[in-house]
């Protein structure tokens, strides 16, 4: 088993959506959303390998993983120890171009989603 360990980064981002959870929704369904989130999280501890590895996906060399969940994807690396997770992005957001600087959306997901 690993610890999970959250950058400062996906502190601010998980403080932020439960905020915004919270005024979109009563703070029961915040609450139950945020539970989930971290409850996948979680998961991680006793499989880091259920999240999908970056490098199978797109032609980078990395050894960055990601878990989907509750429509946040949540970047992460496995170390000794623990499991980091290093950031956390919106399903529309384009993670692949924020971090490595590579289109990961198709042309039919831009025209859904926008820009």
């Amino acid at each position: 088993m690993r610890n999970i360990e959250y950058s400062r980064v996906v502190q601010r981002k998980l403080n932020a959506l439960k905020m915004q959870l919270c005024e979109k929704f009563d703070d029961d369904m915040a609450r139950k959303s945020m539970a989930k989130i971290l409850r996948d999280i979680h998961h991680l501890s006793d499989n880091c390998e259920i999240g999908i590895r970056i490098s199978k996906i797109y032609e980078i060399d990395t050894d960055y993983r990601y878990l989907f969940t509750t429509h946040n994807y949540f970047i992460y690396r496995v170390e000794k120890t623990s499991v980091v997770i290093v950031n956390m992005f919106n399903e529309k957001e384009d993670f692949m171009l924020k971090l490595f600087g590579v289109c990961g959306r198709t042309q039919e997901s831009i025209d859904y989603w926008g820009d």
